[in-house]
């Protein structure tokens, strides 16, 4: 009998294969954050010092860093769908690691696996949302991302703590729960369109990460954003459920993780209100709310107030959220399709190393310093290097005409006026007599100056529906003197 014919593979869709590498984003950074609550748990069960619970987490950090240098634009030559497919297939197997775990040594073993997976899912990830979006809508891809970004942050720690305060068998609950997302995420993966059209071998060598000369400026911001905001975000999620269980009086893993949870939903909602503003000032304005909301938390920690620590968590994430994607906007905008896997691995290089290292370091500080008194000198320390981002980010600020190009498809129409020399009382006591007075006039090719309402007049012309064809424009009111 002969054999039927093979059915040909179902695909999905593109939308819904962007859909599925946002979920991969989200699910990545959720089980990232799930073996938090646990932590305590463990600590009594194994007798653990704080010291060896910082390795613990730089096992994690550093797995992610060292897949990024080793493999980070493989999915440029080999393909996005076979990345993902090995990344969700390694972070099952240490999510099963987690679930078996019986000591210490399980826990270093999982989440050294679970940092090498993660890495290779968000490279690849990523550049699939550049890719599969409907539109190529960059401003939109980098909304996604950024909100899967914070949202599987925050409830990976939120959930894990309602699994492991509320529900049986907390040790093992939420990595089942995983462990089923995980598997839904394989099936789809299989069933993934491939959007990178000409692959090659597999080739695993390190790499040096390299961004393309054209790409340096946007990718400074876009750095520079990360390490602010991934800062912040690093302390949080190492010392933030010990600080909110000692200002809130509670071993209460669910009342720790809110802490975490203020900051991530925070930061979502923020993405969301200001997706859509340019990215240099996404990375100004964030970076001043993300210091705002670190000072006000050192505050919270001086006085043991938890009612500011909230607030700061709530303040500082809104500015983590927005500060992040301005970062990765002004990045996506300009990243060729060729590039694209390579430069997301850099910027997740420079976003891994600030969320691990400072991490890290302010672990280890508590061991000799005490929780509060380091959360005070870290704290401090990440607010002043958002300022000096948020000043960074204001230098990048775009000309006029620039700022037009960006912010066109808004409606927003961008133009200056700029008045020349005009009969005012000031002008009469700079020159200080009619000849010098004389003088400036001379120059001037009209032979007069302005006289004081009609830069107003200009003002008000451009800006009313008479002018709504124009944009990017800078309106001379200065009697030729420009021309000159």
């Amino acid at each position: 009998m002969p054999a039927s014919p093979r059915r040909p593979r179902t695909t999905l869709s593109r939308p819904v294969a962007y859909a599925l590498a946002a979920a991969v984003i989200f699910m990545s950074l959720f089980a990232s954050g799930a073996p938090s609550p646990l932590y305590g748990t463990y600590s009594a069960l194994w007798g653990f010092s704080p010291i060896v619970l910082t390795l613990v987490y730089a096992t994690y950090a550093f797995g992610v860093l060292a897949s990024l240098i080793l493999a980070g634009r493989l999915s440029d030559d080999v393909g996005r769908r076979p990345v993902l497919l090995g990344a969700i297939g390694a972070l099952m197997v240490s999510t099963v690691l987690f679930m078996l775990a019986d000591s210490v040594a399980w826990l270093f073993v999982a989440r050294g696996l679970q940092g090498i997976a993660t890495g290779a899912s968000l490279s690849a990830a990523s550049a699939a949302l550049l890719d599969l979006h409907p539109r190529r809508d960059t401003a939109g891809v980098s909304l996604t991302n950024g909100v899967a970004s914070t949202a599987g942050i925050g409830l990976g720690v939120l959930v894990s703590a309602a699994l492991v305060e509320l529900a049986p068998a907390p040790r093992v609950l939420p990595y089942a729960a995983e462990l089923v997302l995980f598997a839904i995420a394989f099936a789809g993966a299989l069933r993934m369109p491939e959007p990178v059209a000409h692959t090659s071998r597999l080739r695993l060598q390190p790499e040096r990460p390299s961004v393309p000369r054209a790409l340096r400026r946007p990718f400074f911001l876009a750095g520079m954003a990360a390490l602010s905001a991934y800062t912040v975000g690093g302390l949080f999620l190492s010392l933030g459920p010990q600080l909110a269980g000692q200002l809130f009086h509670t071993s209460n893993h669910l009342v720790s993780g809110l802490g975490v949870f203020a900051l991530a939903a925070s930061a979502s909602a923020a993405q969301r209100v200001f997706g859509r503003v340019p990215p240099w000032a996404e990375a100004a304005g964030g970076s001043v709310a993300l210091a705002l909301g670190m000072l006000v938390i050192v505050l919270a920690v001086t006085a043991g107030s938890s009612a500011l620590f909230l607030i700061g968590a709530v303040i500082g994430g809104g500015g983590f959220g927005v500060t992040y994607l301005g970062g990765l906007r002004a990045l996506a905008a300009v990243i060729p399709p060729g590039h694209r896997a390579g430069v997301m691995s850099a910027f997740y290089i420079v976003a891994y190393a600030a969320l691990s290292v400072p991490a890290i370091a302010a672990g280890a500080a508590t061991t000799s310093l005490g929780l509060r008194s380091t959360f005070e000198i870290f704290g401090s320390i990440a607010a002043a290097l958002a300022i000096i981002v948020a000043v960074e980010a204001w230098r990048t600020r775009p000309r006029a005409a620039q700022l037009a190009r960006e912010i066109a498809d808004s409606g927003i129409r961008v133009n200056a006026v700029a008045p020349g020399p005009t009969d005012t009382g000031t002008l009469t006591r700079f020159t200080g007599s009619p000849e010098n007075k004389a003088a400036v006039v001379a120059y001037v090719p009209l032979g007069r100056l302005g006289i004081s309402d009609e830069p107003a007049r200009a003002i008000v012309f451009i800006a009313s529906d008479e002018a709504s064809c124009i944009t990017g424009s800078i309106l001379n009111v200065d009697g030729g003197l420009t021309a000159n």
